[in-house]
């Protein structure tokens, strides 16, 4: 034999159980890692936007702030310093919302509601 023949010979065959184990050790993987956080976080966007109740600060995906005015069953009526304006439910940013408000979204709006009335009063 030469040295050309023996570099070239084949690797015995074999190794196919190992790949599969291999395979489906990444298939799990990726579930853990990629697609069990993402169908979490889309759950717990769907429980926030139906949580919202009329008053909220919220802010929109596309960064608009404004108050919900108005629940619709296929959206919110926002307000808004220009107006009221009509978005769909999925606009509503869960992350955005909390990131600029946090837990004082629902606590200031009750007082700047009262510093309103008593604007308008007088």
């Amino acid at each position: 034999m030469n040295l050309l023949s023996i570099f070239l010979q084949a690797q015995p065959q074999g190794g196919g159980g190992m790949m599969m184990i291999m395979m489906g050790v990444m298939v799990v993987g990726f579930y853990f890692l990629m697609i069990r956080p993402q169908m979490r976080k889309q759950k717990q966007e769907k429980n926030f936007q139906e949580t919202l109740k009329v008053g909220t600060r919220v802010v929109l995906t596309s960064g608009l702030h404004g108050r919900i005015a108005q629940v619709q069953e296929d959206g919110f009526v926002i307000e808004t310093l220009s107006g009221k304006l009509k978005f769909e439910k999925a606009a509503v940013s869960r992350e955005f919302t909390e990131a600029r408000f946090g837990d004082k979204s629902k606590t200031s709006d009750k007082a700047e509601d009262k510093k309103e009335i008593e604007t308008e009063k007088k």
